[in-house]
Parts: C-alpha cells; sequence; structure tokens
C-alpha cells in the first residue's frame, strides 16, 4: 500500500520484521475473499456473485451487495492496476439502475421484505478494489456523478489483508447537500428551535470536516456520515437533545452518565453502539475525540 510498511514485532528477542505485501495471484482470490467477509470489511451485505445481466449487456456484475444504508452496491474487483474497472463498474451501474425490480427481488430473497421494501436508489454505490489505481483513474472518478469508491488492497504475509481508500466521491448526492442540509434546519427551526438548528449545523460540520472522502446519506430516520462504511448516524433533533451514533466501541471509552452510552444490542436507528448525547455546543467539542476515533475506524 502507498508508504505504508507493516512489521511484526519479536517481543522475545525485541527485535522487528517487516511483513512484505504482495498482491493476490488471482483476481479470484480477492473477490473470494472480500464476499466471505463484506459486512466486516465494506459494511456492506452481500447479495450475490458474479450476477449475469443478461443477453443485452452480456456481462456478470462480479459482487452485488446492500450497504448499512440500504444503497445497492456493485463491488468489482482487479487483481493489479486495470484502466478499465471504472468504466467497466459504471457499465454495470447503468445496467442496475435500469433493473430496479430485478434487484429488489434479489434483495427480497436474500434478506427479507422489509430490506427490499427500503432500497435507497438515491444513491447507487461503486465500489472497485484492485492492486492499484493511477491518477487519471482518481481523476476520472470526480468527473463522474457518481458514488465511486476506489480501494487498494495488499496482502501481507499469508493472513493479513490491506484496504486504502485511494478516492471517495459522493457523486449526485453531492450537489444536492447543501439544498437537503437547509431544508432540515428550516423544518428543525419551526419545531425545535434555533439552538437545535445551530447544533446540528456544528455537527455536520465537525463530521465533514474530518478528513477527505466524507459522504452524507439521507435515510428518513437518520443522516449517515460514510468512509466506505457508516462512521457516524445523526438522528432528527428531539426537544432538547441531539443523538448521535458512532461505530466506536463502548468498552474502550469512559462513559459519562448524560452523555455517552452503551447501546449495543439496543434497537435505534442508524448504525453504531456508541450514543453520544448533544445538548450544547460545548458538547460538540467535547465529542470530537469520539468523533475522530469513529472516523479512523471507518
Amino acid at each position: 500500500m502507498s508508504g505504508l510498511k507493516l512489521f511484526r514485532t519479536n517481543t522475545t528477542n525485541s527485535g522487528v520484521t517487516e511483513v512484505m505485501p504482495h498482491l493476490a495471484e488471482l483476481e479470484a482470490d480477492v473477490q473470494g475473499l472480500v464476499e466471505a467477509h463484506m459486512e466486516t470489511l465494506l459494511g456492506v451485505r452481500f447479495l450475490a456473485s458474479e450476477y449475469g445481466t443478461g443477453p443485452v449487456h452480456g456481462g456478470r456484475i462480479d459482487s452485488l451487495g446492500l450497504d448499512e444504508n440500504g444503497s445497492p452496491v456493485i463491488v468489482e474487483y482487479k487483481r493489479g492496476v486495470d484502466a478499465g474497472v471504472i468504466n467497466q463498474g459504471l457499465f454495470y451501474l447503468s445496467w442496475l439502475m435500469d433493473h430496479r425490480v430485478e434487484f429488489e427481488h434479489l434483495v427480497r430473497d436474500r434478506l427479507g421484505v422489509t430490506a427490499a421494501s427500503q432500497v435507497l436508489w438515491s444513491g447507487p454505490r461503486l465500489i472497485c478494489i484492485a492492486g492499484d489505481f493511477t491518477r487519471y483513474d482518481v481523476h476520472a472518478v470526480r468527473e463522474h456523478r457518481r458514488s465511486i469508491d476506489l480501494v487498494r488492497y495488499r496482502l501481507f504475509g499469508s493472513d493479513l489483508l490491506g484496504l486504502e481508500t485511494v478516492a471517495s466521491v459522493s457523486g449526485g448526492m453531492r450537489a444536492a447537500r447543501r439544498v437537503r442540509q437547509q431544508a432540515v434546519a428550516r423544518a428543525a427551526a419551526d419545531v425545535q428551535g434555533a439552538l437545535m438548528v445551530e447544533l446540528a449545523n456544528a455537527v455536520d460540520e465537525a463530521l465533514l470536516g474530518l478528513g477527505d472522502g466524507v459522504n452524507r446519506v439521507e435515510r428518513k430516520t437518520y443522516r449517515a456520515y460514510q468512509r466506505l462504511r457508516n462512521f457516524a448516524c445523526l438522528c432528527p433533533p428531539q426537544r432538547s437533545k441531539l443523538l448521535v451514533y458512532l461505530k466506536v466501541d463502548p468498552k474502550d471509552v469512559d462513559l459519562v452518565p448524560g452523555f455517552t452510552r452503551d447501546v449495543s444490542g439496543l434497537g435505534h436507528h442508524g448504525t453504531g453502539d456508541l450514543e453520544v448525547q448533544l445538548r450544547t455546543l460545548r458538547d460538540v467539542e467535547r465529542a470530537q475525540d469520539l468523533f475522530r476515533a469513529s472516523y479512523a475506524a471507518a
């Protein structure tokens, strides 16, 4: 991976040994590994492998899935560098948008009726996983109006896998971001008052400002902040507080009553086991380290 060196420490001799990175022998090896652990690696529920697109398109989609927010996901793999992976993925993404009913039937068969009824067609995603990408690939994805993630992989030794997001673009959702934000803010102002609007805007600014490649996905019951996978979910304002759910292990946090709460196993909107309760702008400042930890984990 770009600039990354991995070392195995030898506690007995107080030495270190570099674990050399290498590519998979076959593209199918990468595909099989990711498909077997897709939800853990990408935050995507696996639906199908080598999915045929029929005689007209005459192709096979490497992997189909559904992400944490209900967005359809196509995953395409290449063992090394391949300039055609993005165009190939976009070709299949176009097919997917023309075959929504077929995809929803697949979701229903694999994940159930509820999941099929909640497919988010406003934000279909393409994830390209390859040994590397060129600067032309990175530029190309920024010219498209689609949500595309370029992910570089490396294998280390016999049992380590590294994934690095090279580029992440939210496509059409970014253009509508400001309009939606203003609409949400106006609605919140009517019901919750200026303080909740100010809090929501401060949280939005803090989460989007954590780094490049943060995408925001609007659902009816929450707003997800995504870096390949969700790292934060913001729920609509309550009367006197905002709730943010983070992908941070509550066991690693000194929980503070009225500020942080372990919601493992409890039902709530969005994803994440750590609930952060925000009532003032000072609470947003207190939560910054937790925001950064969740972003880094994603």
